[in-house]
């Protein structure tokens, strides 16, 4: 990575931590839907980088996240879950196209992109809820605050991605 882009991936990594703390952890719509923005990190990290880099940092996201959250490690887990298995969710998305080295993301259709955020979100959502209520005796309330959340999430990382559209590799 050049020196710009380890610039622009520590300043994404801090304010999307700030803008989750301090904004987005204090809202609650409908008493529980809490969006979780911050996953854009996995989404906006550059795709040709070192994968044990890339789930190292999606551990410190995860815990950073955790800390100001006081939610265990259920951040951590989801995030480093979701890290692990971002290059088989662009492959499934993408397709062949995603093992070329010239790949980036602002070359795909705009469909494959939400598609692929919109499945990051779902992934880490499940595992989190999974871990946060720890019990299929309430799989209501377990499929209600992963659908509803996950709407959430990804109706403001779309909002997010169309306001600040970045360099993506």
């Amino acid at each position: 990575m050049t020196n710009n882009l380890y610039i622009s991936t520590a300043i994404r990594f801090i304010l999307l931590v700030l803008v989750q703390v301090l904004v987005f952890n204090n809202l609650n719509f409908l008493g529980f839907i809490n969006p979780m923005v911050y996953l854009l990190f996995l989404y906006w990290y550059p795709i040709k980088q070192r994968r044990a880099i890339f789930i190292l940092i999606s551990f410190l996201l995860g815990f950073t996240v955790d800390v100001f959250s006081d939610t265990l490690a259920f951040h951590t887990v989801a995030c480093v879950t979701m890290a692990f298995l971002r290059p088989t969710i662009m492959r499934f998305v993408f397709g062949v196209n995603y093992e070329f080295q010239s790949f980036k993301l602002a070359n795909t259709t705009k469909a494959q992109q939400i598609t692929f955020l919109a499945l990051l979100i779902l992934g880490h959502h499940t595992i989190f809820f999974l871990l946060e209520i720890f019990s299929l005796a309430h799989l209501l309330l377990l499929l209600k605050k992963i659908v509803f959340t996950s709407i959430g999430s990804i109706l403001l990382c779309i909002l997010f991605t169309s306001l600040f559209s970045v360099d993506k590799e």
